[in-house]
This record gives structure tokens, sequence and C-alpha cells, in this order.
């Protein structure tokens, strides 16, 4: 008889438990269906990795294998941003400092200023070409004049990434994200490991990144940077800024990224009525699915608030 009792009062809990879950489902579907507000189901991206952040509140909208570590190409170039902007904060550098760009700088493969060992620019020129254009060369003389040697700086990226709270599947591995296969052949290269972040761990820096340094805007809204000391003008390669193939409204940064590791990735920002959105895409197929996938994501964030925003999380994680 006690065991009878014992198995009805569980069978009893087991059937609460589920007329709840049931119960929360509709709920979630009747709220949704009311405010005429998207799905996170209807959200199909076919990116590796994505996530998407309120930098007001720090609410994650929206989430995809965010915490799986993957090569984020250019994109960790953030924490190079961040790390600069830090020390000019501080006096430590200053914006019109020379830098003599070194032999390896001035070969390092990928998108480039295009200067010759000797050449010197100003820290400001070398960062906004790192901002806008991607340049890896402009990454590797800063990175070296910071530090003395890439290696230096890399280790110099990991501790700040230790005082951000990052997670331990972030590791920072050279000042640019290139793969160690694409460094090998210089021996002043950073390239023992290769450059792993996760999706929330990038939207973190970026997030981090935009309100400490808000300023990091006004260059990367920029269509192209001129380099004073050559006229030479740099494209941004972010082409969901206004008047680019895949403009959206309000977006004005951040950081596109791209290896044959990595495939293509995007960390962006756009602001609408007052919120302002960070979103990550990595492992995209091809450059257009970046930032139509931004894009899709941004569209599904700025139509969900409050109880929306709070809803679309819930189902992210219990999949409906």
């Amino acid at each position: 008889m006690l065991m009878e009792r014992t198995y009805k009062r569980r069978f009893n809990s087991a059937v609460i438990i589920l007329i709840i879950a049931v119960c929360a489902a509709a709920c979630i579907l009747y709220l949704m269906s009311l405010k005429g507000k998207p799905s996170v189901s209807g959200l199909q991206l076919e990116s590796g990795s994505a996530v998407l952040l309120d930098l007001q509140t720090g609410e994650v909208l929206y989430e995809k294998n965010a915490d799986e570590a993957l090569p984020p190409a250019s994109m960790s170039k953030l924490m190079t941003e961040l790390i600069v902007l830090d020390m000019a904060s501080e006096g430590k550098l200053g914006w019109g400092d020379l830098v003599t760009a070194s032999s390896y700088a001035s070969l390092v493969p990928g998108a480039q200023i295009g200067f010759d060992a000797g050449d010197a620019y100003t820290v400001r020129e070398l960062f906004e070409a790192m901002a806008v254009h991607s340049a890896n060369d402009a990454a590797v003389a800063l990175a070296e004049h910071v530090s003395g040697s890439e290696t230096e700086f890399a280790a110099l990226m990991n501790s700040r990434a230790l005082k951000l709270g990052l997670s331990s599947q972030t590791v920072f591995a050279n000042a640019t994200g290139l793969s160690s296969e694409d460094l090998l052949p210089y021996a002043e290269a950073s390239a023992n490991a290769d450059t792993v972040m996760t999706a929330k761990d990038t939207a973190s820096l970026a997030a981090y990144l935009l309100k400490k340094y808000p300023e990091v805007l006004e260059v990367s809204s920029r269509s192209s940077v001129r380099l004073a000391s050559t006229s030479q003008k740099l494209r941004t390669t972010n082409l969901m800024l206004n008047g680019m193939p895949y403009a959206f409204p309000g977006n004005d940064g951040l950081k596109t990224g791209y290896t044959v590791q990595a495939g293509y990735c995007f960390t962006g920002t756009a602001r609408k009525d007052g919120r302002r959105l960070v979103s990550v895409v990595m492992g995209a197929h091809t450059p257009e699915q970046r930032f139509i996938e931004t894009g899709l994501l941004f569209d599904y964030g700025f139509q969900t608030d409050g109880l929306t925003s709070l809803i679309g999380h819930i189902q992210s994680k219990l999949g409906i």
C-alpha cells in the first residue's frame, strides 16, 4: 500500500510538471501571436555559430552554438583595438607616435596597407587601417610597437581577456587572427597556435569595447580611411554600412573576418530607437551570407523587447 501511494505521488508530480511545461509553451506561442513578433524558430541561420545581445541590458536575445570555440579570423583584432585604446587612454601611447614597420609587418599576408620595411606611420593611421580595412600589416606593426614582438603581444591579449572575464575557450595566438599555417614562413611571427573564440565571448568583447570606447564607432562607421602620410585610400570591409550592398539602417561597425579555416565572419552592431544590438556570425560559407544573416538577427532583435525578448530567449533554450 505504501509503495502504491509513493508511485501515485510520483506519477501525479510528473503529470503536473508535464502540464506546466505544455502550458508554458502554449503561453509563449500565444503571447508571440498577440504581439505579432517574430519567433526564434523563424531564424534559420546556416552559419556555424551566432549570438545576438542587447548592449544596454546585456541580455542574450539569440544564440546558436555560442559557446563553441571557433577560429574568428580578423574579428580577433577587436582585442588588438582594445589594447591600443587602453594604452592611448592611459597615456602610454600617443596617437601621433610614429611606428616604424619591421620586415615581418611588411610581409604578413592578407589585407594590407602595403608598406615596406622601414616605412613609418602614426599610431592613428595604423589603428584606422586595421579597424576599417582589416589591415594585417598595420595590426602587426602596432603589436610590435606596443610589446616588442607579436608573441609578447599575444600574451598581453590573453591577459586582457582574463581581466574581461572571457571564457577559457577563447585563446589569442597572434595580433591578426591569421592561422598558424599562414604565419609559419615568418620567423618573427607568433605561429605556435591558432586563435579561437566563442561567439558569446566575441560579443562580450565587442560590447565592452563599445561601452568603454564608444568613439571607436567614429572609425568603424567610415566607408574608407585615407592615410595622411601617403594619401592612400583604404576601403571598409563592412558591407552593411550606409550605401553598401547589404546596408542595414543604423549599422556603424564593427569587424569582419575571413580565413580558410574560419570561413566568413562578422561582428556587427546597429542602433535604432535608442537601442543598440551586437551580433556575431561565425563560419558563414560565403561573404554575402555573413551580412544577410546579421541582417536577419538585427531584424529579429529590433522587433523584440521586454517580454518578447525574454520569450525569445526561453524559446532558444527550449528549442521551440
